[in-house]
């Protein structure tokens, strides 16, 4: 049965103010938004378990395939993708192998009987455009040669697993974008490029000091909390591990460190991380040795150095049960989701073979309801859901909550001070509620108060303190 979307709006009826205690003064830091897979935001649950939430695969996949000669491969196809706003387009640069012997030695009929043996392999960083996310293009730029020809999209030769973003934060305009990635298949070591505009990329500037191999999805961002850069790369030992190493200036790096691994059945192969509403997400790309297949996993971190994954082994984007559909064996989450408001594009390379094998590769997307990536909802079913938030600064006139409720069930919320008494008390919003009673809550506005939650066959995402 489908869930009806709620997006709802709470207000205070008539009430009198409880005083809140002096020691219940101090809210944690005010946001615009809090997601309730924060454990920091939960001071206490009852009958409550965190969900992930449940994505669709566009019925429009796979949107574009290895079908350009120098697109010999995808792999694992690494794409970073991001809307530009201004220009209203979909922009994405992705990382095939456009030299694959193996690949050019052995026609589609012989693979059926021979495994997928690499060698010599070098690959490339190539740009694709699309004006609704779906329909893509693949322009000839005429920037790198490939056989002798400059009618192609490639914007880079030879790094591996590039990660990159537009910096909005540096004034230079020649950095705008930034690329982090490993050198080469040859030159084992990590490296920095800069970019005006995503096409025409500076020469790589080596890291050595971060110390990886670095094959895998790389990515970096700014933290603003931290006020530096935060690379995200890839460790080994008898397993893949991801790695984080920091910078001041983009050029100057730490030695990378563990924070996250798996276990040596199920490796963590990558995880593009990016920042949303006040904390860190990981899409973690989980590789199951023994099946030769992967899945993308959900990950949080309130610091980018601490990591918890939301119920292990659980997929937030699945691989396909069907054997050859085209992302039955491998799903690697791009770097970053597209958030729009009226929800969340989460594309991803997949492919219709294993990881190690012989498999086409493709772009794909999977989408989520906003704020939707993890919730609470009721462990028993048959009775609510308790949530109580850690004391939060009321700093608007409203309580807004992010919710998928299904038929028969519903959401009710109040704000509540230390004691537990209630200051606010919200009507129960069901199903068949598009918007939630708006009324005057001026009287706490930036008091410290609680909100808690009661939830019936539904699950809340997030909430926030709106001004009306």
């Amino acid at each position: 049965m489908s869930n009806v979307r709620l997006l709802c709006l709470f207000g205070a009826f008539h009430f009198s103010i409880a005083l809140i205690s002096a020691a219940d003064a101090t809210a944690l830091a005010v946001r615009d938004r809090y997601l309730l897979l924060d454990s920091r935001v939960i001071e206490r649950t009852e009958n409550a378990e965190l969900r992930l939430g449940t994505v669709t695969k566009h019925p429009q996949n796979p949107l574009f395939k290895e079908d350009q000669p120098w697109e010999v491969r995808f792999d694992n196809l690494y794409a970073n993708l991001a809307f530009d706003e201004s220009a209203q387009l979909y922009r994405c640069w992705y990382s095939p192998f456009i030299v694959d012997p193996s690949v050019n030695e052995t026609p589609p009929a012989q693979r059926a009987t021979s495994h997928y043996k690499p060698h010599d392999r070098e690959m490339g960083l190539c740009y694709a455009t699309s004006r609704d996310g779906l329909m893509w293009e693949k322009p000839a730029l005429g920037l790198i040669e490939f056989n002798g020809s400059k009618a192609n999209n490639l914007v880079a030769r030879r790094p591996h697993g590039s990660g990159i973003f537009r910096d909005a934060q540096d004034p230079d305009p020649a950095r705008r974008f930034k690329l982090f990635s490993r050198t080469s298949e040859s030159v084992r070591k990590m490296s920095v490029a800069f970019s005006p505009d995503g096409l025409k990329w500076s020469e790589p500037i080596l890291c050595p000091e971060i110390n990886v191999p670095g094959d895998t999805h790389n990515n970096a961002f700014w933290s603003p909390e931290l006020g530096k850069y935060v690379g995200i790369t890839r460790l080994k030992t008898d397993q893949r591990l991801v790695g984080r190493t920091e910078s001041p200036d983009f050029i100057h790096w730490t030695k990378a460190v563990e924070v996250l691994r798996g276990d040596r059945e199920n490796q963590t192969y990558a995880m593009p991380v990016f920042r949303h509403a006040g904390v860190y997400l990981g899409l973690l790309a989980m590789f199951n040795t023994k099946t030769d297949r992967t899945h993308c996993e959900l990950a949080w971190s309130p610091d980018t150095v601490t990591w918890h994954r939301i119920l292990p082994g659980k997929a937030l984007i699945p691989a396909a049960n069907q054997p050859g559909a085209y992302d039955w064996g491998c799903v690697y989450p791009a770097a970053v989701p597209v958030v729009l408001k009226d929800g969340i594009r989460l594309y991803y390379g997949a492919s219709n073979g294993p990881h190690t094998d012989w498999r086409d590769g493709f772009l794909a997307l999977a989408t989520l309801r906003p704020d939707g990536f993890a919730g609470y909802t009721p462990t028993v079913e048959t009775r609510p859901a308790i949530v109580i938030t850690q004391a939060l600064k009321a700093n608007g006139k409203a309580l807004r909550i992010t919710a998928d409720v299904t038929p028969g069930g519903w959401v009710k919320a109040s704000l509540i001070d230390a004691a537990g008494k209630v200051l606010v008390d919200g009507p129960r919003l069901t199903a068949t509620t598009t918007d939630g009673a708006a009324a005057d809550a001026t009287a706490v506005l930036n008091q410290s108060v609680r909100v808690q939650l009661e939830i019936q066959k539904a699950t809340v995402f997030s909430f926030a303190f709106a001004p009306n």
